[in-house]
């Protein structure tokens, strides 16, 4: 929207909730969705949405919440509600950064995390065609208990609250959804001449309309879908927003060229890149950071998280990635493997019941079922490197540090504490021994003798 891109535009979050309803240490607006806290997701909206300053607002000793914000944003301004006096109360705290200026303000939630960038943008475009004030309503299945907004004439004069509002306006299915955009040049005038006349003595944002109405602005109503301004006050909501940004997600990478088999059964994460002809299979969870090369399967049931799997790779079924993974170019990572802060190289087969972790796999190198790498004494963690086309037989352990050279061989059952030369077979088992007529000799002393049930 060309009007809006040229106008600077501050954003306040009001993340000061206490959440109660949560019933959690942990304070409301910090609860994830699709793998980023709410804050996080309300603040990389506006961004997208051409914010270039930011300013949150948080409860007194919320430094968590401050803390998250700042991770995200280094840059945004934090801003402390002494006092919870209402909704405009909570914008003026962050009075120093209004009184810098803005050609837009936008006012937004962090408990309301669904809001798309192109509604924050389409709240600032009536900012640049004049009216003071864009108010973010939607066309609610219930109405009961939201405010409702008034319209005549196409201007917004006014927004009502269910409890105040008359049977005629109780009628209006067009609610209020608290997200709200002022013009910059008026939002202080605006804010500061709101007043606290109500039951609960706060100074309600509501009131900007009408307020800015009487110093002869104008007021309009900007209307989103119901599902996108859902705002979560505890874990019902929370997993219904969590629902929505699933399905869009699910929807993004169906349509920038992945399959998904079972959509309703994958879960991503915000950030979950999936590549061209990529494959999921049913019951896949990608944790953050995860991203997936052309033409790759994720088979079902497995786990992914802060790892890369390259290109016509196959992970799974039951397999899981933990940070740091990272699968080379049409590599195999079979069923019940786990990997972590490990290079599986090109063409390498991890096939069955391993855990390869901080180690490095080279390329086309087979390690075989019930092979581990031991890569932990209590205390610090070591590397095992294996080499190209190296073999390394079943139900081995491989003690790091150690390296097995490029197209060595270990026999199976060896426990490898030392370098393997390359191209050397390298055995590390006790001698097998066999004892001729033993089993029944054995058998024979037990004759008469009650079993005790196996296991």
């Amino acid at each position: 929207m060309p009007k809006t891109q040229a106008r600077t535009c501050l954003a306040v979050i009001l993340a000061a909730g206490e959440g109660t309803r949560m019933k959690s240490a942990l304070p409301k607006v910090l609860h994830q969705v699709a793998n980023r806290s709410m804050l996080a997701q309300v603040l990389a909206s506006v961004q997208a949405a051409g914010a270039d300053r930011i300013a949150v607002v948080v409860g007194p000793g919320r430094e968590d919440v401050a803390a998250e914000a700042l991770r995200v944003e280094p840059a945004c301004e934090i801003f402390v509600q002494s006092e919870r006096l209402g909704t405009a109360h909570a914008v003026l705290a962050a009075r120093k950064a209004l009184e810098a200026g803005c050609d837009d303000l936008v006012i937004a939630f962090a408990d309301t995390p669904l809001v798309q960038p192109e509604t924050f943008a389409a709240l600032r475009a009536p900012l640049a065609d004049g009216a003071s004030v864009a108010a973010l309503g939607f066309e609610a299945r219930d109405p009961t208990g939201y405010g409702r907004l008034l319209q005549q004439d196409g201007a917004l004069v006014a927004i009502r609250e269910h409890k105040d509002a008359s049977e005629a306006e109780r009628a209006v299915t067009l609610c209020n959804a608290g997200l709200i955009g002022l013009d910059g040049a008026r939002a202080l005038e605006i804010l500061t001449a709101i007043g606290n006349a109500n039951a609960q003595k706060e100074f309600y944002l509501t009131d900007a309309v009408e307020v800015s109405r009487k110093l002869g602005g104008r007021a309009v109503c900007v209307v989103a879908p119901e599902t996108e301004v859902m705002g979560v006050n505890d874990r019902v909501q929370l997993a219904a927003a969590e629902a929505v940004l699933q399905k869009r997600l699910r929807e993004a990478a169906m349509r920038a060229g992945a399959t998904l088999i079972a959509p309703d059964t994958v879960f991503l994460s915000h950030d979950t890149q999936l590549g061209c002809d990529v494959v999921v299979e049913p019951n896949v969870v990608f944790g953050p950071a995860v991203r997936v090369g052309e033409g790759a399967v994720i088979h079902a049931f497995s786990h992914l998280a802060e790892a890369s799997v390259a290109a016509g790779a196959s992970i799974g079924p039951f397999a899981r990635l933990r940070p740091g993974a990272r699968i080379g170019e049409k590599a195999k990572v079979g069923n019940f493997v786990e990997i972590k802060a490990a290079d599986i190289g090109a063409g390498a087969a991890v096939s069955h019941l391993t855990y390869i972790g901080d180690a490095t796999v080279g390329a086309h190198a087979n390690i075989g079922a019930g092979t581990i790498t031991c890569n932990y004494d209590g205390f610090d963690k070591a590397r095992t490197i294996i080499g190209e086309g190296a073999f390394i037989g079943s139900n081995s352990a491989l003690v790091a540090p150690v390296q097995v050279g490029d197209g060595a061989y270990v026999g199976s059952g060896s426990v490898i504490t030392k370098d393997v030369a390359p191209d050397a077979l390298a055995v590390a088992r006790g001698r097998q021994i066999e004892k001729a007529g033993w089993a029944g000799a054995f058998r024979k002393a037990h004759e008469g003798k009650p079993k005790k049930r196996p296991g």
